[in-house]
């Protein structure tokens, strides 16, 4: 079966552990949102800056431009997608493509953030994520997966949702 996957949430819930997975079990590539940002957006958040839209078209667009090379041979890649104008842009044109939505309690997916090494999203800008996320409506028909279970069930569980 071949799928594409956008695995979304706010920094720290675990797309790309969970992403990795999921592209594993499926047989399909993997890619990262992180290592579509340029490297002004990279400076901009290390230095504790939060992305505007302005910062996030281009990156957006990079990563719609990788759903649309792999077409029909499926992929798994993560993405905040944390406005519905962000899924928007992402998914208007790729009626094919599943939304995951990893979420959890915000404490402990600060804890998570926080205990990260060697990453440029500095827990400092979590508040801004929370208070950009746009949780996915009824209409976006996302598969909706708490994350404070280990990884495995998680992705056990996507995996049920992805191959029905």
């Amino acid at each position: 079966m071949t799928v594409l996957v956008l695995v979304m949430g706010v920094s720290g819930v675990g797309k790309s552990t969970i992403g990795r997975g999921l592209a594993t079990a499926l047989g399909v590539p993997f890619a990262d949102a992180d290592d579509f940002h340029p490297p002004a957006n990279v400076a901009k958040m290390r230095a504790g800056t939060p992305l505007v839209d302005a910062d996030r078209w281009p990156w957006l667009d990079a990563i719609g431009a990788w759903l649309d090379q792999r077409g029909g041979a499926g992929g798994v890649v993560t993405c905040s997608a944390l406005k519905r104008s962000y899924r928007q842009r992402l998914l208007a044109t790729r009626p094919g493509v599943r939304l995951l939505y990893l979420h959890g309690d915000p404490a402990l997916v600060m804890a998570r953030q926080a205990a990260r090494e060697n990453h440029f999203m500095p827990a400092s800008l979590m508040a801004s994520q929370y208070a950009t996320l746009e949780p996915p409506g009824p209409d976006e028909a996302a598969i909706a997966m708490e994350v404070d279970d280990d990884p495995a069930a998680i992705i056990a569980a996507a995996l049920k949702h992805l191959t029905r």
